[in-house]
């Protein structure tokens, strides 16, 4: 399958996935612009548009909307990634901060997308996620899924990594334990999760509905 021309809005693209996420965008030929939102600037580079905004000020969702406007008035067809994470001091949060960055700040961003016209959502999370688990950082995570589902996008995939391999957040003691999990809860290289997303993108712009893709599902797409 030959992708059509698109751009790509992404949030969280400074991450450990999100810049894996952008590297793959960009080895996409017809991926004309990445647009990164991010709080501080980035070094310029080809193909990259950096767009510096506050992601807790109160207009961010609006900001958001304007860009995704622009965007799509330049590009035609662009879709949106959110890699946000928290990262290193996940567990040291309190749920109320873990909410204000997970859920709060990608949510805005997915509305803005969505109101700004984009139809085509790629949103990263966690496995098992659900907004009724015991556990607090997969609670939120479902929370944010949640929140990011409410907006409505006709196209919404969520991706739900174990283990992320080769990530500076993920414990010493990771892999190890991941190699030993059934799975979707296993271990999975973050470059991986990055070229699914890419692919998800160049590759499934007509697609409608919501999709979870799991490890298995990740790898399959990434092998595309």
């Amino acid at each position: 399958m030959t992708p059509s021309p698109f751009s790509t809005i992404i949030l969280g693209g400074t991450g450990q996935v999100g810049s894996g996420a952008v590297e793959e965008l960009l080895a996409i030929p017809e991926c004309r612009e990445v647009v990164m939102v991010t709080r501080k600037p980035v070094p310029p580079r080809a193909r990259v548009r950096n767009v510096v905004l506050d992601t807790g000020a109160a207009d961010f969702a609006e900001r958001i909307k304007a860009l995704a406007i622009e965007t799509l008035a330049r590009h035609g067809h662009v879709s949106a990634v959110s890699c946000l994470g928290i990262g290193t001091g996940t567990l040291r949060w309190s749920e109320d901060d873990l909410k204000r960055v997970e859920v709060g700040v990608a949510g805005a961003f997915a509305r803005g997308c969505h109101e700004g016209g984009i139809a085509q959502f790629c949103l990263l999370s966690a496995v098992g996620s659900t907004a009724q688990s015991l556990f607090k950082y997969v609670r939120v995570m479902g929370m944010k899924e949640d929140a990011v589902r409410a907006v409505g996008f006709t196209r919404l995939a969520i991706f739900r990594p174990g283990v992320i391999v080769g990530n500076v957040h993920t414990p010493a003691w990771g892999p190890l334990l991941g190699s030993l999990m059934p799975g979707k809860f296993g271990n999975i290289d973050q470059r991986i999760i990055g070229r699914a997303m890419a692919k998800e993108i160049a590759l499934r712009s007509r697609a409608t509905g919501e999709i979870i893709r799991e490890n298995a599902a990740m790898k399959a797409l990434a092998a595309e």
